[in-house]
């Protein structure tokens, strides 16, 4: 194989671990139902916060606090899985490399 294409091949796993460790300290935040349940995830899709206002803790409607708390947490996935595609997709340029993302 061509020396230059190997060298470029380890330059980008090199950018690629390094964008992998900066997703992991990248915080988004998601928040629904006019701010009552608000996540936080990092940008590697890993859940580290929820925080819920009093409010909308009601004893007879939990399922309504359920809904609020799935939706809030698939909103901030989205976005952590959109900022990780972002970012691998600048290192990569586009190309579709399974599991990186």
């Amino acid at each position: 194989m061509n020396k230059n294409f190997l060298r470029q091949a380890q330059q980008m796993q090199q950018r690629l671990i390094k964008a992998q460790e900066e997703l992991e300290m990248e915080s988004i935040e998601a928040s629904v139902g006019g701010g009552v349940v608000t996540v936080i995830a990092n940008g590697k899709q890993k859940l580290q916060s929820i925080k819920i206002d009093p409010v909308a803790v009601d004893p007879q409607d939990i399922g309504m606090l359920e809904d609020l708390i799935i939706a809030a947490v698939n909103e901030a996935m989205d976005k952590a899985q959109e900022l990780a595609s972002q970012r691998v997709g600048a290192i990569t340029g586009g190309m579709n490399i399974p599991g990186l993302t």
